[in-house]
């Protein structure tokens, strides 16, 4: 198994968590490009419609996300994208390169995905409590440079994209498991 291509794979699925659209296209307009080789089903999305869809996605969900309530409405629609975006990026990656089974990218993608996005989307309502939504443009700014930077990361330098990944889960990921527990004793008291 090429270690470098699952490196890739979960750095890409993971910035798919912060942002479901910004990896897609950019790895889409890799493969364009000619900067990277990426296996089924990702190099279909090199074509010049899919692109055109994938970018239009990705500059209406760069705006969007910063606009108090729609970025919540955007958040929910991401419990869907996030994983099937990870699958892809996951899937894309780590065709040909491994002998990793499709269904097992998949459900890695995905989930890997989904965690990140999960995390996200929970610390976005504390942001509106908070901040009365400032905040939140800040932090969908922060989610969007983290996916960019994972990104290219990724492609780049693979392994610096695992390390990422490891610390986004550490700083979004646990500090949510750890709060759920809290809140369904607190239910129960």
């Amino acid at each position: 198994m090429d270690l470098a291509s699952l490196c890739a794979a979960f750095g890409l699925s993971a910035a798919a968590g912060l942002n479901a659209w910004l990896p897609l296209f950019a790895g889409a307009l890799a493969q364009r490009l000619d900067l990277v080789d990426l296996a089924q089903p990702f190099d279909d999305l090199s074509g010049t419609g899919a692109l055109v869809v994938l970018g239009v996605l990705t500059i209406a969900d760069f705006v969007g996300d910063k606009i108090p309530a729609v970025d919540h409405v955007l958040h929910a629609i991401g419990t869907v994208v996030a994983p099937a975006s990870g699958a892809v990026l996951f899937t894309g990656q780590t065709g040909a390169d491994t002998d990793l089974p499709m269904l097992a990218a998949i459900l890695l993608g995905a989930g890997t995905a989904e965690s990140i996005h999960a995390g996200r989307a929970a610390i976005r309502p504390i942001s509106t409590a908070t901040t009365a939504g400032l905040g939140n443009p800040v932090l969908s700014v922060l989610e969007d440079l983290g996916a960019l930077g994972l990104t290219l990361a990724a492609f780049i330098v693979p392994v610096l994209a695992a390390a990422a990944v490891i610390a986004l889960v550490v700083v979004i990921v646990v500090p949510w498991l750890r709060r759920r527990p809290a809140a369904d004793s607190a239910g129960h008291a």
